[in-house]
C-alpha cells in the first residue's frame, strides 16, 4: 500500500481523531494494538513540543530570519521577554526513512512544517521578501502546501489546514 506523504498526514490526523475500526490495513491494526495497550495501563504523553532546537552556521542571523520572515519570537533573553507561543492544533511527528527525498537535499535530516492561517497571504508576504515558494497546486483533504526554505538551506513546510 503506498500513500502520498500530505494523503498520509490526512489519514493519521483522521484515524487519531476518530474511530477506524473495520478498517483492514497496517495503520488500523497498529490502531488497534496501541488502543489495546493504551486501555490495560494509563500512559503519560507529552503535551506538546516545548522547543525545536538545531544547529546552524549563523545561529543569529539565521534566529532573525525566521522573527522577521515567519514572525517566530526568539528565545527570550530575560524574564520579561516572551517565547514564542503557537496556537493549539495538530502536530504531526513523522520520522522518516533515511534514504527520502522529500527533504530535498539528502544531507538535511529534518523538516519542519508551520500551520498557517492563509498560505496565499503568506506566500505573497515571503515572495516580497525575496523568497522562493513553491506552492503545490494540489489540494489536499487536509488542506494546502508550500515549500520554502532558510538561508542555510533548511526546508520548511507551510501548512493551511483544511476548514
Amino acid at each position: 500500500m503506498s500513500f502520498d506523504r500530505r494523503e498520509l498526514i490526512h489519514l493519521l490526523t483522521f484515524a487519531a481523531g476518530s474511530g477506524i475500526a473495520g478498517l483492514d490495513s497496517p495503520l488500523a491494526e497498529a490502531a488497534e494494538a496501541v488502543t489495546s495497550a493504551e486501555s490495560s495501563q494509563t500512559m503519560e504523553k507529552v503535551l506538546g513540543i516545548g522547543g525545536l532546537f538545531f544547529r546552524a552556521k549563523d545561529p543569529v542571523s539565521l534566529g532573525r530570519w525566521y522573527k522577521d520572515h515567519l514572525g517566530i519570537a526568539l528565545t527570550p533573553t530575560s524574564h520579561a521577554d516572551q517565547p514564542w507561543r503557537t496556537e493549539a492544533g495538530v502536530t504531526i511527528f513523522s520520522p522518516f526513512p533515511e534514504a527520502s527525498h522529500y527533504f530535498g537535499d539528502p544531507k538535511q535530516m529534518w523538516m519542519v512544517n508551520f500551520r498557517v492561517r492563509d498560505l496565499d497571504k503568506m506566500a505573497t508576504q515571503l515572495k516580497a521578501a525575496g523568497i522562493a515558494v513553491d506552492i503545490d497546486p494540489k489540494v489536499y483533504p487536509n488542506g494546502r502546501f508550500a515549500r520554502i526554505h532558510d538561508p542555510e538551506g533548511n526546508p520548511i513546510e507551510l501548512w493551511q489546514p483544511a476548514g
